[in-house]
Order: structure tokens, then sequence, then C-alpha cells
């Protein structure tokens, strides 16, 4: 048997030239004009997910500016020539330098580099550093980096890729001339990946093609790689790769399974809502992966009912479009909304669970049940139609005018306590002090003496020391309360005042913080009246008498006895 060294598609197929590079044409244009015109910046940032071309087009980058040929016009020179090209491609050439910054992040890796950048290139025209993932610099390896990254010498660019450019500092960024470059549309890769496999005499199905182009989520090494495996998989089987096996391979569901088990859902059939859950489980389906499909199914929903068919670019046969159609009929845009926040959350709970088949049995029967449950409005009308039947009954005994007054108050508590489970989380302290029919008449609140009151009353010590020494009153009305913004005030300050507020009066109250100057805190008040009032005692009769024989005393304090 014979010993082929074999090459990966993601490396064969790295792409050498600007004319190669896929689907950044502004970048590749902004670029070679900044080469043709001999406008150079003194470094290159480049960011972008994984596998979307950063290094590769590092490289070419390199090539074009110290080619002593036309590199821009031509393809690629030819390795017999006497040229760098083929040294800077295959990662060897002296003056072109490649660092991993994700191995050497310290400062001494950059200093070695900044004392080399002093020398001139061998022999090339530019002396060129790469530093790939430069995000994982350390802090002080940045700070080396800041002089000479701004004032190089005229021999020496810069340039970086990285994944995380939020990571790098903003004075390293400024200095760079930044190109993002962008994921690759999935046309695009399904082009590239069909002209590849007829290269490679693959046989894959278009529709496959299209599946792996999907499933590389806009990067160009990860369609490759995949490419690559579907390939392989092609000579073990000796038959042309269809859409199943991709799915197979993938681990990913039939949409049209998908959509099965959407529709059982929907109509509340939980027997053969898990048949065929358990169906796609046992042919492999990864469990994560199948709520993502779920997700993209919701998306395809809500699409069709609000802005009516799909664009061409959406990879949805007629056969699914028409299922989609079938249910999207019967089910409105609020509760798709509401099943797409559901499985997000069982997509996070799905880390935490030991049995993640399990765990999906679960969300599959609590979509079943979430689309029974009432809405917000529909709990509304029935409170609002349960009180006017009562009010009704009571009419009929003849207390007339005490029942319509019953009514309203009744139908506005409700309402009320119906507004405060929607709006906020309940926690135990809510539900506590929740009013019901049981707890005694409301109280009124007034002033803000009356609301001082109150809290004595309760014994409320962290909002009476609150309201006393760091509430700064700008206005006081009946439901709001307008008080000026305080870095003293207790984090939950709002929060308990407003529980208690609702438990006293039986309405919402507004508490807002304006940066309007409020009256002084009735501590300050209080302290302001106390120094008046000794004020006012010293120029009294008696405190002069009094001093006259002690010249050292002083009034501290006067203290009433009745």
């Amino acid at each position: 048997m014979k010993n082929i060294d074999h090459t990966v598609l993601a490396l064969k197929y790295r792409p050498k030239t600007f004319k190669e590079l896929i689907g950044q044409d502004v970048m590749v244009q902004t670029i070679t004009n900044s080469i043709k015109f001999n406008k150079l910046p003194n470094a290159y940032l480049l960011t972008g997910i994984r596998g979307v071309g950063k290094t590769t087009t590092a490289r070419i980058i390199a090539k074009a500016i110290n080619c002593k040929k036309n590199f821009l016009d031509a393809e690629e020179c030819n390795p017999e020539e006497t040229c760098h090209c083929k040294e800077i491609t295959d990662s060897n050439h002296l003056d072109v330098i490649e660092m991993d910054a994700a191995s050497r992040t310290g400062i001494d890796d950059i200093r070695e580099l900044i004392e080399s950048s002093g020398y001139s290139p061998t022999s090339t025209k530019y002396k060129i550093f790469i530093i790939d993932e430069v995000h994982m610099l350390s802090k002080q390896a940045f700070n080396g980096l800041l002089k000479t990254l701004e004032e190089p010498p005229k021999h020496l660019k810069f340039i970086f890729a990285t994944t995380e450019v939020k990571k790098i500092p903003v004075t390293i960024v400024s200095r760079c001339q930044r190109f993002d470059l962008h994921r690759i549309s999935v046309q695009k890769l399904q082009d590239n990946l069909e002209r590849i496999s007829k290269i490679e005499n693959g046989r894959v199905s278009k529709n496959a093609l299209k599946l792996i182009a999907k499933a590389a989520e806009g990067s160009v090494r990860d369609s490759l790689s995949l490419l690559d495996r579907a390939l392989v998989s092609e000579n073990i089987q000796e038959k042309e790769i269809d859409e199943i096996f991709v799915r197979k391979m993938l681990g990913i569901a039939d949409r049209s399974k998908i959509l099965e088990l959407f529709k059982a859902i929907f109509d509340g059939d939980q027997k053969i809502s898990i048949k065929l859950l358990r169906e796609m489980i046992d042919q492999g389906v990864e469990p994560t992966a199948l709520l993502n499909d779920f997700l993209e199914i919701i998306y395809f929903m809500i699409r069709k009912k609000n802005l009516g068919d799909f664009e061409s670019d959406l990879s949805v046969s007629e056969s699914e479009l028409e299922t989609i159609n079938l249910i999207s009929k019967n089910v409105d845009t609020k509760t798709l909304t509401i099943f797409w926040q559901f499985i997000l959350k069982g997509i996070e709970e799905m880390s935490i669970v030991a049995s993640q088949i399990l765990s999906l049995e679960m969300i599959v029967f609590r979509l079943i049940h979430l689309k029974e449950m009432p809405d917000y409005q529909e709990i509304l009308n029935s409170i609002q139609e349960n009180s006017v039947e009562k009010a009704k009954e009571i009419d009929s005994t003849g207390s007339q005018t005490k029942s319509h007054l019953n009514f309203e108050k009744d139908t506005k508590m409700s309402v009320d306590q119906i507004k405060n489970v929607v709006q906020t989380k309940l926690d135990p302290l809510s539900v506590k002090h929740s009013p019901t029919t049981n707890e005694p008449k409301l109280e009124s609140v007034k002033t803000f003496d009356d609301l001082i009151k109150l809290v004595s009353k309760d014994k409320e010590a962290d909002l009476k020391y609150d309201l006393e020494k760091n509430v700064s009153l700008v206005k006081f009305s009946d439901g709001k309360i307008d008080i000026c913004f305080s870095e003293k005030l207790g984090k939950n300050f709002i929060r308990n005042l407003s529980e208690k507020l609702f438990k006293w009066t039986g309405k919402r109250w507004v508490i807002s913080l304006t940066q309007e100057k409020g009256n002084k805190t009735l501590a300050e008040s209080k302290l302001k009246d106390q120094k008046d009032f000794l004020e006012q005692e010293k120029k009294g009769k008696i405190f002069k008498n009094f001093i006259k024989n002690f010249p050292d005393a002083e009034l501290i304090e006067i203290i009433k006895k009745n």
C-alpha cells in the first residue's frame, strides 16, 4: 500500500493572492489601493471570527508590499523566480516574523521584537511583524509596543490579527488601520465548496454542500474542514454524499421531522411528541443542536407571519414551506415569541443537567403545556368579568350603591395586584406583604410627615433611617414622590418603600430620583432648629447671668422637662 501524504483542504486551498480571498471585497480594494499609491499605515489590525482568513490576509499583505514583481496585477510569483513570495507563504522568510501571542504573551517577547526592529531587512523592502491572537498579550507587553507602534522605523510594518478586538487597549487600536473581516455568506461558501469538491473529484450533492456551508457559520476554514470530513466518508461508502448523510455526520435532525414534532407540540399530543423526539435522539441528533433547530423553525414561522414569503437565500424547500405555513396559521406571534425565550432558557439548562436527553423531554412537555397558559390580558379580563358578576349579584339584593363602589374598588385592586405580578419578580418579601382582603383597611398618605408616621408605626427601622437621614425631598404628591439623588441611600430603598406604600395604600406609587435640588433632610432640619434654638437662648437673661458666674461655660444642649 502506498504511503501518500494527505494535505487537509483548509491548508491545500488556502488563498495565496488577494483574488483568491472570498467575501472581503471592500477590504481588498482598500488595501490594494494603499499599496498602489504607496500610502501604507504603520500597522494593520485584522479582526473577525475564527477561520475567516485573518492570518492568511496578513501573509498576502506581507507578500504584496515586498514582492519584486507586480503582485497586485499578476498571480503568485513563479517559485523558480527570485522573489520573496514563496518563502513568505511557507512562513520561513527572515524579514517576515510571525509570532503567536497566545504562547508568547510577556513583555520579554515584545522587547525581543522591538530590539530586532532596529535592524534593517536583509533582502526585502520592509521588515514585517505578524502577531496572531494579539489580544492575548499582557498589559506590560502592550505598553512596550506603544512607542514603537506610533513611530516605527521606516523599514518596519506591524500586522495584528485577533478574534477579540475589544480586549485590545484603545491606545493600540487607535494606532492601527483596522479592517473587519466579515462572515462569509452561505451562498459564497457553497460556491467555494462546490468548486473544490469538483477539483477533488468528490461526489457531494448541492443540498449537502448548502448544509455544510450553513454549519460553518461564515468560517471558510470550518467549511473546508467539514467538506474534508464528508469526502473521506464518501470514499468509505463509495456513493454520493447527500443531505441525509451530512445531517447524520453533523448530528442535525431532519427538518421535516422537526416540523412534524412542532405540529405535535402545538396540537398538544404528548405521546407523538415524545415518540418523534426519541426517534431523532436514536439517530444521533445532539440535544443542543435540536433546540437550535427549534429556534430556526420559530424564526421561519415569525418571519412568514409578519414579513410574508422568504427570501431566496433561505434554505427552505417547498414542502417545508407548506408545513410552516400550515402550523403558523394556528399560532400567533406572541406565543411563538414566548417559545423562543423558553427554548433559550432550555439551552442554558442543558449545560447544568446530568442527562441532556431527559432535560430535552422535559422541555418538550413544558412547551406543550406552555401553549395552554392564559396570557396577562386574559387574566385581567377574567378578573373584571368576575367582578361584574359579583356586582350584579349584590345589586339583586338591593345594595346597589354600595355594591357599585365595591365593584370599582375590587376591580382596581385586582388589576393593580396582577400588574404587580407581571411587572416585578415575586420574592417571599413581596408575597408576604401583598394586600389581601384579610388585612386591615388602607391608610391615607397625603404628606411626607404622614409617611414618616406610618414608617415609625410599622417599625421599619431601615426605611425610617433613610427617610430622615438620606432623603432630600423635592416634591410630594398623591401617588408620586420626587427625591434628590443621594449615594447614601440603601440599595433596596426604592423597592422597599414601593412595597410598603402599596401595602399601606393599596396602589402603586412612583418614586423617582431627580437631580433637582431638594429640601434639607429631616435630620439636617432638626439639627438646624436645635442650633437656632440654642442661639436664641444664648441671647436670654438666664444664660447671660449664668455666664457672668461661669465665664468658661458653653451652652451645648437644653433639655425640656414637663
